[in-house]
């Protein structure tokens, strides 16, 4: 469990969505502005409107070729303990080592209920899922590249390792936040500062909208909207 102090902190970070904090991040100057959040090509498979926060527990695997030992999910329930026992909330985080990944769907229904049934607040993977129908039903937050109509065979590597998605390098425990534009990682000692920046800078882009759509737009009024 995480400490009762920084739940009030996520449930408000939840209430902007990831550009809003990426934003307000950027602020504080803690990291690179090119650094922290995936690229291009990461799909709100189980629905727009669903995101997902929490700390990340980490697994990676293949899907091409069959493992040396053992077959699919079911030979390696160790990660299932791993997952129960990590900080909450927790999000899945699953990295295809494939070249390209998605061969093989990392989750399908049954391993969205497990994941769900494990505490898990969403996942994000740079590979594919499928049965969607049963995955937008559950209303579970899934993000992944790509969908496959089978499993292939997919095998655990290892977990509770770094791991990279879409360019986002991620360590076990990370906080990270994911929405239909994609994730990023919240650095925890920046979290508490994070939803008032939030708040501030959407009243200043709300004071600029409303500009804009007004009959007092002019090119002078809008350059001082902006340097206020």
């Amino acid at each position: 469990m995480i400490p009762s102090v920084l739940t009030p902190t996520l449930e408000a970070i939840r209430q902007f969505d990831t550009c809003r904090i990426a934003n307000a991040i950027e602020t504080l100057g803690l990291r690179l502005r090119n650094v922290g959040f995936t690229r291009p090509g990461l799909l709100p498979l189980s629905g727009d409107s669903l995101s997902a926060l929490g700390f990340a527990v980490t697994t990676r695997f293949r899907t091409s070729d069959p493992p040396v030992a053992g077959k699919i999910y079911p030979d390696r329930t160790d990660w299932w303990e791993y997952v129960a026992s990590a900080p909450s909330p927790r999000i899945a985080i699953f990295e295809d080592l494939e070249n390209p990944p998605g061969t093989g769907a990392a989750v399908g229904e049954v391993h969205g209920e497990i994941l769900r049934a494990l505490g898990c607040a969403g996942l994000l993977t740079n590979g594919s899922v499928r049965d969607l129908p049963a995955l937008r039903a559950m209303q579970f937050p899934v993000f992944a590249q790509s969908t496959s109509v089978s499993h292939a065979y997919i095998h655990l590597v290892d977990f509770a390792k770094p791991v990279e998605i879409l360019g986002m390098a991620i360590s076990p425990g990370d906080l990270i936040y994911v929405d239909c534009h994609g994730a990023i990682s919240i650095p925890l000692e920046a979290a508490p500062e994070l939803p008032a920046i939030a708040l501030e800078q959407g009243k200043r882009e709300r004071r600029v909208i409303d500009l804009c759509r007004s009959g007092k737009f002019t090119v002078d009024a809008l350059r001082l909207e902006v340097n206020r």
